[in-house]
């Protein structure tokens, strides 16, 4: 859990971001307004020089007889307690300096307002100072339920991981939550971290949409680490949810990928949300994937449909050859062998040789479609024509299972033909192979 909690806490420290604006703008001097000009020109010049023990003296008079001097007093006592409290070794003195602390931002809000802002970055810091305290992690936790409450989109980005975390934090040291409340919290933060991609997405904010997806799959580890995600997980807990919001492409996406993960894709819901999410996103390893997933199950037009699209979507010529060698087993599935040379010859032109290979298993399984009955030596032509496609891929082994097949030398003898003539291979075949005999 440590290691989890020090990669969310690193991630949250780079990108947060609270609003700025706040009341309290405006600077209400004490009635002893000299004494307290004294007061802030000394803590802010002990701030200035790292001296944070020197500050807090005069801050505190400040505190005590000026506490809706301006908002900068809480801003700054935030801070002046924040760096005392992170160079305190002693663990009783230490929680005493974070107290202190999140009090600047209790006092913050009841005597400037601004719940939102401040209550975000409370949360966050109490995070940062208590997550793994156990004697303050129910209290962290209620803290960011009210968070979450009262925040909506406004909630920060780092908050949503850290979140997540102090749930995973109770979870571990109290054992005090149920699947179903995890889940709860869960879906709130999800639902938060959906609707912030939306507004960012909305604005163009494409960096802001990278970083908040990037949480989302923390948050998603973290639910598996608590929670067994398996394919009864998905069925009993987000297919209702994906059947009320069946154009939720989040949701599709996390039904893929925890079925994915949970190797139930034979279950038609995992094709469903794979289509969903191809459809508004189109991608070449899903288009594949379902491709062959539906050409297993033969739901060949299905499956034609999406490999075409895996083609068009495919960015290297290897990718290009493996799905026309695909398009053509559908071709052939079909029995269309016609339809499944001309796909395994352009794979072949595009460097994969399979096509050779597969086009020498069309000629070797047409000879009941192209035999007459009446020239043993003409039928077996098929298998000539098998050879040389086997002889082109490499196939040593079809190669020799092909001659096997070819006519005698008695068979030729009985039409007067020679090894070395030229014949063409009937049917849909077409060929001009050269006569060659087994024996």
């Amino acid at each position: 859990m440590k290691t989890i909690v020090t990669g969310a806490l690193m991630i949250m420290l780079v990108a947060l971001n609270f609003d700025s604006i706040a009341q309290c703008r405006e600077f209400k001097w004490p009635e002893d307004k000299s004494t307290a000009e004294e007061k802030v020109a000394l803590y802010g010049d002990a701030m200035k020089q790292g001296q944070y023990q020197a500050a807090a003296k005069p801050f505190n008079w400040m505190l005590k007889n000026a506490p809706d001097w301006h908002v900068k007093l809480y801003i700054d006592g935030a801070d002046i307690y924040d760096n005392l409290a992170e160079k305190e070794k002693d663990p009783a003195r230490k929680q005493q300096l974070v107290d202190s602390m999140l009090m600047m931002y209790d006092m913050r809000i009841k005597n400037c307002g601004d719940e939102v802002n401040v209550l975000n970055r409370k949360a966050f810091y109490a995070y940062k100072y208590n997550v793994m305290n156990k004697d303050k992690s129910v209290e962290l936790l209620a803290l960011f339920d009210r968070v979450a409450e009262i925040s909506g989109t406004k909630m920060s980005d780092g908050n949503l991981v850290a979140y997540m975390t102090a749930v995973q934090a109770n979870h571990v040291l109290h054992k005090n939550l149920s699947d179903e409340q995890i889940l709860e919290r869960y879906d709130k933060i999800i639902s938060i971290a959906n609707a912030k991609i939306k507004e960012d997405e909305a604005a163009g904010k494409t960096k802001d949409v990278a970083k908040v997806k990037e949480y989302v799959g923390v948050i998603d580890d973290l639910l598996i680490g608590m929670v067994k995600v398996d394919c009864d997980f998905v069925k009993n807990n987000l297919e209702p949810k994906f059947r009320k919001t069946p154009t939720d492409i989040a949701m599709a996406k996390k039904i893929f990928g925890f079925m994915l993960q949970g190797k139930c894709t034979d279950d038609p819901l995992w094709l469903e949300a794979g289509e969903l999410i191809n459809k508004t996103e189109p991608d070449f390893g899903l288009a594949k994937n379902m491709g062959l997933k539906h050409m297993g199950n033969d739901n060949l037009d299905k499956a034609e449909a999406l490999l075409k699209e895996a083609l068009e979507l495919a960015t290297t010529p290897e990718d290009k050859a493996d799905m026309l060698i695909y398009l053509g087993g559908i071709q052939a599935k079909k029995n269309s062998k016609s339809a499944a040379r001309d796909y395994y010859r352009k794979a072949a032109e595009a460097g994969n040789k399979e096509g050779y290979e597969k086009i020498g298993d069309l000629y070797y399984s047409s000879f009941n479609d192209c035999k007459k009955g009446a020239n043993m030596a003409e039928d077996r032509l098929v298998y000539i024509a098998a050879y040389n496609m086997y002889a082109r891929a490499g196939a040593g082994q079809k190669m020799s299972q092909a001659k096997s097949q070819f006519p005698s030398k008695e068979e030729i003898f009985l039409f007067n033909w020679k090894v070395g003539d030229t014949m063409r291979v009937s049917c849909w075949i077409g060929e001009t192979v050269t006569i060659d005999t087994r024996d």
